[in-house]
Formats: C-alpha cells, sequence, structure tokens
C-alpha cells in the first residue's frame, strides 16, 4: 500500500490484485473481463484483495498524475461542477463529469439571495430542486432539459416530520428504492444519460463501492439506461438481504461484484481504476459514489426542501441539523447548501464506531483505519472520502479546524446506544428509527438543543431495510412497503 499526501487532503492509493474464478487478475484485467462479457451481471464473484508486488516502482508516475489533479490546473480552475470555466462544449463537460473523482478540487459556490430562500416555503420540492440546480448545473444544460430532469428525478416527497418536541425527522426512504441516495443515484443517471446522447457515445461504464443504500439507489437510477453499464463492488457480509437484494437481482446493465472484504476496500479498488489512465481510455470509467460531486450535489436539494417546510411552520429561525455520517457526502451536502446561503444555525455529525471524524475534531488530526462492522452499515466507513472536500471548503481560513468545530459538532454511538435510542424512541413516540436514523436522532439529544433551536435529522432508509435488525431490537413486526416487497 502506498500513502501519498499531497496538497491538504489525504489519497490512499492502493494497488490490488482481484482473485476472480480460481486465478489472479490485476483490475485491469478484471474490468476487462466485464467489459468483453467473460463476467455476466448473474455471476455471483467474490474478490479478495492484497498489494502487488512492485508498487513502489509505479508510485512516481501516480504521485505525478494526483500532483496534476490536485495542485496544478485543477486548483486555478472555477468549477461549476461539471464545466470549467475556461473548458467550452458539451465534450469537456462529459469528461469533466467523467473525471468527477477528483476529491482535491476547489469548488467555488455562488450564493441564493435571500429573498429566493425566504420565498421557497411558497414552492413546490420541484420548483426549489430546480432554483438549485440551476445554480449547479445551469451553464452546462439547457434550463427546460434540466426541468426535466429533475422533474424526473423528484418523482416522491421528501417531507419533515414531527417526532418529539422540538425535533424533527427529514424522511428521504419514499423513493423507488427507500434510501436518500435515490436523489443523488437518479439526477446522475439522467444527466450521465443526457450527455452520452448529446454527445453519441456508445459506452461509459459506472463504478460504485456500497456499503447497502448506494448500490441499489444508482443500480435503480440507471437501470435500462442506454450506453451505460453500472458496475457495484460490495463487501461480502456486511449488506443487509434486502439491500443485497435490491442490486444483485436485477440482470440487465448491472453487474454486482461481491468483495471479501470491507467497504474501504471496495472504495480503494474503484479509486485504484480511476487512476489507471490505460484503463480509464478504455472504458470510460465514471464513479457513482460520492467522491463523484454529480452524486452527492443534488443531495442538497433536499436539505433547501426541509428547510422551506419548517420554514413554513415558523420553524427555521435557529435550524439544527444532524446527519448520519459515514462517508460524509450527505452532510457535505448540507455544507453546500450552508455555504449557498441556507441558513442553518449548526451541524452535528453523528457516527458509529467509525469515528475518524469525531476524532479530527478533538484533536485536529485525522487518522484513517479499517472500518468495523456496526449495525448502521452504511456509516461503517474508515477513511470518508468527503473528508477532503470538507477541508477544502474550509481552506480559505487561517485555521480551517477551528472553523470547522465552530460549525459542526460529533458524537459516536455503539450498537448498544443505537438500538437503546431505537427503543426508547418507539415505546415514547411509535416512530419506527432505523440505525443510522437513531444516530441522527440521538445526536441532536446529545448537543443540547436550546428551547429556541429546532432540531432535524436525516432518516436516511426505511427501517424494513433492515426488519431483521429492527424486528428484534423493538421485539416487533413492522410492515414491509409495496416497493420491497419483491425482494
Amino acid at each position: 500500500m502506498i500513502t501519498l499526501r499531497i496538497c491538504r487532503g489525504y489519497f490512499l492509493f492502493l494497488w490490488y490484485c482481484v482473485l476472480l474464478t480460481r486465478r489472479w487478475h490485476t483490475i485491469q484485467e478484471t474490468l476487462e473481463d466485464l467489459y468483453y462479457g467473460n463476467i455476466t451481471p448473474y455471476d455471483r464473484q467474490i474478490c479478495s484483495s492484497t498489494s502487488l508486488r512492485n508498487a513502489m516502482d509505479q508510485s512516481h508516475k501516480y504521485e505525478e498524475q494526483l500532483t496534476k489533479l490536485l495542485e496544478g490546473e485543477a486548483h486555478s480552475l472555477l468549477l461549476r461542477l461539471i464545466n470549467a470555466e475556461n473548458e467550452i462544449g458539451s465534450t469537456m463537460a462529459l469528461e469533466n463529469f467523467i473525471l468527477g473523482f477528483r476529491l482535491g478540487m476547489r469548488i467555488a459556490i455562488d450564493s441564493l439571495d435571500e429573498e429566493v430562500i425566504a420565498n421557497m416555503k411558497n414552492q413546490s420540492f420541484h420548483e426549489i430542486a430546480c432554483t438549485v440546480a440551476q445554480m449547479f448545473f445551469g451553464e452546462d444544460i439547457e434550463p427546460k432539459v434540466l426541468d426535466g430532469i429533475v422533474k424526473d428525478t423528484l418523482s416522491f416527497e421528501t417531507p419533515v416530520v414531527p417526532v418529539k418536541d422540538n425535533i424533527y425527522s427529514l424522511e428521504l426512504f419514499h423513493g423507488p428504492t427507500l434510501a436518500f441516495k435515490d436523489v443523488g443515484g437518479r439526477f446522475m443517471a439522467r444527466l450521465l444519460g443526457y450527455f452520452i446522447k448529446k454527445e453519441g457515445l456508445k459506452q461509459v461504464n459506472v463504478l460504485v463501492a456500497t456499503s447497502g443504500d448506494t448500490g441499489s439507489a444508482v443500480a435503480n437510477g440507471f437501470l435500462g439506461v442506454p450506453g451505460i453499464h453500472v458496475y457495484v463492488l460490495y463487501p461480502k457480509g456486511k449488506v443487509s438481504p434486502i439491500q443485497e437484494c435490491q442490486f444483485t437481482t436485477l440482470g440487465q446493465n448491472i453487474t454486482a461484484l461481491e468483495i471479501d472484504g470491507t467497504f474501504d476496500d471496495c472504495q480503494a479498488l474503484v479509486k485504484s481504476a480511476f487512476m489507471d489512465e490505460e484503463l480509464n481510455r478504455h472504458m470510460k470509467l465514471t464513479s457513482a459514489n460520492s467522491i463523484n460531486v454529480a452524486r452527492f450535489l443534488p443531495q442538497s436539494f433536499y436539505y433547501f426542501n426541509a428547510y422551506a417546510q419548517l420554514d413554513k411552520q415558523g420553524k427555521a429561525d435557529e435550524l439544527v441539523v444532524c446527519v448520519p455520517s459515514g462517508n460524509f457526502g450527505n452532510i457535505t451536502a448540507g455544507l453546500f447548501a450552508y455555504w449557498m446561503g441556507l441558513p442553518i444555525k449548526r451541524f452535528v455529525a453523528a457516527n458509529n464506531r467509525n469515528d475518524v471524524f469525531l476524532e479530527y475534531l478533538n484533536t485536529g488530526t485525522y487518522t484513517p483505519r479499517p472500518s468495523v462492522a456496526t449495525l448502521a452499515n452504511a456509516m461503517d466507513v474508515g477513511d470518508p472520502s468527503n473528508f477532503a472536500r470538507i477541508i477544502d471548503l474550509f481552506g480559505a481560513f487561517n485555521d480551517p479546524h477551528k472553523e470547522i468545530c465552530a460549525l459542526i459538532s460529533g458524537h459516536r454511538y455503539t450498537d448498544e446506544e443505537i438500538a437503546s435510542t431505537m427503543r426508547a424512541v418507539y415505546k415514547e413516540t411509535g416512530y419506527i428509527l432505523d440505525p443510522h436514523g437513531a444516530c441522527g436522532y440521538q445526536g441532536l439529544l446529545d448537543s443540547d438543543l436550546s428551547e429556541t433551536e429546532t432540531g432535524l435529522f436525516l432518516e436516511t432508509a426505511h427501517p424494513a431495510k433492515f426488519k431483521g435488525t429492527v424486528d428484534k431490537i423493538l421485539e416487533a413486526d413492522i410492515e414491509i412497503p409495496a416497493k420491497l416487497k419483491a425482494f
């Protein structure tokens, strides 16, 4: 394993071999097998990983690539997510989209007028999202096309529901796969489909690492989209049965690969593939993880929508938002909304036992480590990709750590504490939390909300996606929504 520290971010660059069908392959050979059909979407591949010999001999080549991405022209460009200021034409926009994994790039964020945000309480979710999307993507996509993409993406609501006293749940599980990533996954699928059709490309390959919900949301969003094939890498035995079924049984243009390792191993494989110049040229790779800005930025839509709903009730003046945090794409999207002018008073990052961000808040030192399995499996990330983006967002300050701590606090919860919160809330209110939402709810309780503050936690997935776990904790038999019964 080679660790390269460049600029203010950390990049763990791993070389892997992949064991498939009883023989060793490099990542390139494995993906080429996928590309040429030697591995079908219905194969259930179990992979294990190890470092390649002689990796050090190649380190200078990749250090040069990373330096170019992170320190060179990239930092001088004003990104508008897909298109850069001095890049014209949709071809360049598409290439920037495909290279959306570049975590170290500075992104300039325009603010919305206070009057625009204040008027959102009178608008629909679709109208709010169109306003925000125009700020991100308006220079690259015609307004009518963008409006259509947003409308098609948001075929469901993200309601704010009262739970107890001044604490509300932002329910993000009303989409097709009953998880918050439906917003980003569906938007990205339609956006990439638009560019592929416009450029007349035959094939783009999407790589996605998942700890559960990302895989199902992305697979559903891209299912049947012409010109796109999706490869989902997921850790063996570390996703719920329903989550696994949601992306392993689809077929068509979706291939699922089971990795004998953790989510961090899956994510490292994806990142390593992107650093292979020849492989990218041959396969036109892009990512559907939150390392791709086009996947996580649309998640800012529901922050604005939540604020509008609370503002309509007169509850948004002092808003505290608690985000169950794993790879930190969700809270990063919230920070983007904040820097665009959304009046959020402060954020709370709720961690499970994988608490490298809380450690950073407490010590100022970021120390990634192997993840451990917990009840809140989507948060089982030991080296969150979006930490680099959070650091970059605060890079203009003399002391980024101090400024981050002023806006974001953190808490950590064990499985026993998560289960205790789920039981307590169910007994007191009848509201059913999933393990991730339980972290968010408890994070608000432990943040000492004042009488004038309103607490909002993100309920990121439907409890039925973890039915076995939830039933056991609550000693109940929760209902399975129709969308999940097929699995």
